[in-house]
């Protein structure tokens, strides 16, 4: 970010509307900000001692009590106004719009463990076959990283962000991302997504995300997990809808991705409805 003033460019709705939440808050703070310095400054002057030889002895003033009682809860009830739709939109996947658009609702399942990601993707293809794989870090230190270099296609790996195998998702698909933890509490943070999802050990926490612009997304995990914190980084890459199936393909014929026949769970006692598969990607119906 240019002067590393406020976030990275939003990559799915729910950033775009935490940017537009955020520049709410930002011109309220402003103005209580301006408000409370320009009330001390009068204060300052028009109640100073060689001003004031003889000062009040007023102690209470029922309008400014109830006023400064008032404001404060009128301005909080303004930015819950905001703030409990912007909520409620980040935690529901929106199903029903997916159905309209002719998106697919892809579910994922992220596992954090002491220090890397292990990835789940259910049914993806007729036969209800799905796969898992760890996301380990390639490299800690610029060394590590040109050696790297060769296993990274040829690129030399970004130094604390890059990992050996990603996470992918297709361009335009609806990911339910559900979220846990084998061992000590982690958190999945995409900061271009507006994702930061505590990964709690014996609970599996759930939200959603969707991706127009191919490309890859990093993140880390942004819970105090240990010695290896900052090393457990997340990689996105958002792929087009073939080359998403293309990979998909190669990942059931490769023995490094260990293949599971399993529905994707329900995250709690509350959410029944069956997760869709991860399927590979159908093209949306023209004009939709």
């Amino acid at each position: 970010m240019p002067w590393q003033m406020g976030f990275q460019e939003a990559a799915t709705p729910s950033m775009e509307r935490i940017n537009s939440f955020h520049n709410l808050l930002l011109v309220i703070i402003i103005a209580i900000t301006i408000f409370v310095t320009a009330l001390l400054i009068y204060v300052m002057v028009r109640f100073r001692a060689s001003a004031n030889p003889t000062p009040s002895k007023t102690t209470h003033n029922t309008f400014v009590e109830i006023a400064w009682t008032i404001v404060p809860i009128m301005i909080l009830v303004l930015i819950s106004v905001f703030s409990f739709p912007l909520l409620y939109f980040i935690d529901r996947v929106p199903e029903a719009e997916a159905r309209e658009k002719g998106a697919p609702v892809i579910t994922v399942k992220a596992t954090a463990q002491q220090f890397q990601w292990n990835y789940q993707y259910y049914k993806v293809n007729t036969t209800g076959t799905g796969f898992k794989f760890d996301s380990v870090l390639l490299c800690r230190t610029k060394a590590e990283c040109a050696d790297a270099k060769a296993s990274n296609g040829g690129k030399t790996p970004l130094r604390l962000l890059d990992v050996d195998k990603r996470m992918v998702v297709p361009a335009g698909a609806y990911i339910r991302l559900q979220v846990t933890a084998t061992d000590v509490i982690h958190s999945f943070a995409v900061p271009a997504f507006g994702l930061k999802l505590d990964a709690v050990p014996g609970r599996l926490n759930e939200t959603w995300f969707r991706v127009k612009r191919p490309g890859v997304y990093y993140g880390m995990c942004s819970e105090l997990c240990g010695a290896g914190h900052g090393y457990m980084p997340i990689s996105v890459e958002v792929m087009s809808k073939e080359k998403y199936n293309a990979w998909i393909a190669k990942a059931l014929a490769d023995d490094e991705y260990e293949k599971v026949k399993a529905a994707a769970p329900a995250p709690d006692a509350k959410k029944k409805s069956a997760a869709a598969p991860s399927a590979p990607v159908k093209q949306a119906a023209a004009g939709k």
